[in-house]
């Protein structure tokens, strides 16, 4: 199963999102220079929203921490978190609001700041500046070996594998298929149309199918269909696609795609981190090199949801000009610049935050709740034998 998860370049933002007390619920909070407000968010079903942008102000409901320029340093003054970078104001927070922290390439941690994160549980995962993950920092009591054997276990045993592996796919499908369904529920493309219906054919498919590698072929001959229909729903005439490319990306939707899905990545790889489950021990992605295999399963089935909804958004309400990307020269991939990546993340935290239903919860819960609760899902199945079911967007 070859992996789609190309990060963009060049990644030099600074943006902090800070979270609910209760681990799972994030808000979105971008740290900028001045008290404004930023372009519209568009929401998936079109409407817009404003989000304001503050600088250097702490709100307690938030508790997630983002930071991704060059040189910044935190360090520990009693019961908070220091955050400075360069010769601006520091932000100070309460070490008790903090819940998780995400390490873009060169950012200095002082040895309080990891004690402290030990004691207090804090996820803390590092990545380069393109947002590939290096490793997280885990204390005893949050690496559950118990949990890593039984994983081991289970990457032996065929039926497991096939089983979560089918529901995810039927996942992926459906909700790919709805995505393409919503966009063109007034326009009514026929080569739209007609790829929904070969997207059906194939998840009625998914009944006959006994063995991963027939899994891993519908999925190809779904996202063959899928992409191109996708391109043709996007209406903004500055900007085309009709096939999904990712080494380097080489156009803007492809470039937005890739900087989306490396997003959503490490938002599922510190859920799992956190349930205590080793992130590498995947079902249906695989490969030679060590990478997060569990991360890419657990991803699929919120790609179309939370990632392509929004670049279809983005680029039908004309967020970004073709201005707003460049070209790498050493490699000619197509990148968003820097300016225009500020924007990208507030808007993809803004979806992350929308709310949606779930089946395991009465209430409404955020994006990001139901990706925790989807890897919940999975650690039930992989410890008690429950059928793993995916999470599938509401009609």
């Amino acid at each position: 199963m070859q992996l789609d998860t190309e990060p963009n370049q060049e990644l030099e933002i600074l943006a902090q999102g800070q979270e609910h007390q209760i681990a799972f619920l994030h808000q979105p909070y971008l740290v900028e220079t001045d008290i404004t407000t930023d372009k519209e968010i568009i929401s998936d079903d079109g409407d817009d929203k404003h989000s304001p942008l503050q600088k250097n102000i702490w709100n307690q409901e938030m508790a997630a921490i983002y930071l991704l320029e060059q040189g910044t340093s935190i360090y520990k003054d009693h019961l908070r978190f220091i955050i400075h970078v360069s010769e601006k104001p520091k932000l100070e927070i309460p070490i008790r609001e903090v819940e998780q922290i995400m390490i873009f390439g060169n950012i200095q941690l002082s040895t309080p700041v990891i004690n402290a994160c030990f004691k207090e549980k804090i996820a803390v995962l590092f990545l380069n500046q393109l947002g590939q993950y290096h490793g997280h920092l885990a204390s005893e009591e949050s690496t559950n070996i118990d949990n890593h054997l039984i994983q081991m276990q289970r990457r032996d045993d065929d039926y497991f594998q096939f089983h979560v592996s089918k529901a995810i796919v039927y996942g992926k499908l459906t909700n790919s298929k709805q995505l393409l369904m919503r966009f063109n529920r007034k326009r009514k493309i026929t080569a739209v149309e007609q790829a929904i219906y070969g997207i059906s054919k194939d998840i009625d498919s998914l009944e006959l199918v006994e063995n991963l590698d027939s899994l891993r072929g519908y999925e190809g001959i779904t996202a063959a269909r899928y992409f191109p229909a996708f391109g043709q729903l996007v209406t903004n005439p500055n900007f085309e696609f009709s096939l999904r490319n990712r080494q380097p990306p080489t156009d803007p939707i492809n470039s937005l795609l890739s900087f989306g899905y490396t997003l959503l990545l490490n938002n599922v790889m510190s859920f799992i981190v956190a349930e205590g489950l080793s992130p590498y021990i995947g079902n249906f992605h695989y490969g030679e090199r060590q990478k997060s295999y569990l991360a890419f399963d657990l991803m699929e089935e919120f790609r179309s949801v939370i990632v392509d909804s929004l670049v279809m958004n983005i680029i039908n309400h004309s967020v970004f000009k073709p201005q707003d990307f460049d070209i790498l020269d050493s490699t000619g991939g197509v990148y968003l610049n820097q300016s225009a990546r500020r924007i990208f993340l507030q808007k993809f935290e803004a979806r992350m935050n929308e709310e949606t239903s779930h089946p395991d919860l009465q209430s409404q819960v955020a994006y990001r709740h139901a990706i925790q609760l989807q890897v919940r899902r999975y650690k039930r199945c992989l410890l008690s034998d429950i059928p793993y079911a995916a999470f599938l967007r509401p009609s």
